[in-house]
């Protein structure tokens, strides 16, 4: 699986209008299966997330995990992090079908919530607009295969 990670210090997913879902401080989390990848692999992946120490403390480093500062996460699919650059167009083949993509984005939202991590979402293959107040900016990329 792929995760871009930004912290965040308030983001919100609208639908047609209405908001799907928003949050306070916390990590808004752009998500892709992507083929062959499993329910043990979003596992490690929340995992690695609720433990990351990328939020600052009372001196300024970053040295707080995610449930240590008390924060949310917004998770939002994203099947364009899958995206193969070889052409001037991006092929997408390398993401899951659409039916593993749903079933490892519900999961993988799902253990987010099992850390202890207020969680919202997006909704799954729906055209969304993403706001977000970038903490630092921090941002960072995850991808299942380098941890």
């Amino acid at each position: 699986m792929r995760a871009l990670l930004q912290r965040v210090s308030r983001a919100s997913v609208t639908i047609d209008g209405a908001v799907s879902g928003e949050i306070g401080p916390g990590l808004l989390i752009l998500i892709c299966a992507m083929q062959g990848d499993t329910e043990a692999q979003a596992d490690k992946l929340a995992a690695k997330i609720a433990k990351l120490r990328i939020f600052k403390d009372a001196a300024g480093k970053m040295n707080l995990s995610i449930r240590e500062i008390g924060g949310a996460a917004l998770i939002v699919s994203q099947f364009t992090l899958a995206a193969d650059l070889r052409g001037n167009r991006p092929g997408f083949s390398y993401a899951a079908a659409p039916d593993t993509g749903l079933a490892l984005y519900d999961h993988f939202t799902t253990r987010i919530a099992d850390e202890g991590i207020p969680v919202a979402r997006g909704i799954f293959g729906a055209d969304m607009d993403v706001s977000l107040n970038n903490d630092g900016p921090v941002t960072i990329w995850i991808d299942t295969d380098t941890l």
